[in-house]
């Protein structure tokens, strides 16, 4: 028998908490915060209740020193663009962006403690761009 993933943990090191950082993924994914996680405590969880693998925010001493290793590629239900206004607004900040002309690529975001991650094209930017494929090759 194998393993499942169970979490995927992130790291938080001073000034960053848990919980906050929590938060912040909670409203991205639009998913609930664990029922027995508060603020102030040494770690806090974003649960899906699909049972995809929840996200971990652990308290730990040390700061984030290199780039990540690992990082989360989000899907939105909408365009890409729209969810990048939407998460830079809830407190992301912008990496780089990666989008080019015939809709394929991503966008490179921050959470509020510096995790990276990306917001890849959503249904309508894939269908939009297979559209414009199709139309230029017809």
């Amino acid at each position: 028998m194998g393993s499942s993933i169970r979490h995927i943990t992130f790291d938080c090191a001073p000034p960053y908490e848990p919980y906050d950082l929590a938060m912040f993924w909670s409203k991205v994914l639009e998913l609930p915060i664990g029922d027995d996680d508060f603020p102030g405590d040494e770690e806090a969880a974003v649960i899906a209740p699909d049972g995809r693998p929840a996200l971990l925010f652990v308290r730990v001493p040390d700061a984030k020193s290199a780039k990540n290793r690992v990082h989360l590629d989000l899907e939105p239900d909408g365009t890409r663009e729209a969810e990048v206004d939407r998460v830079l607004a809830l407190g992301a900040t912008l990496v780089a962006d990666q989008r080019k002309p015939n809709g394929r690529g991503w966008v490179v975001l921050a959470d509020p403690a510096g995790n990276e991650f990306c917001v890849e094209a959503g249904a309508p930017d894939r269908a939009a761009a297979a559209a414009t494929a199709a139309a230029e090759s017809g």
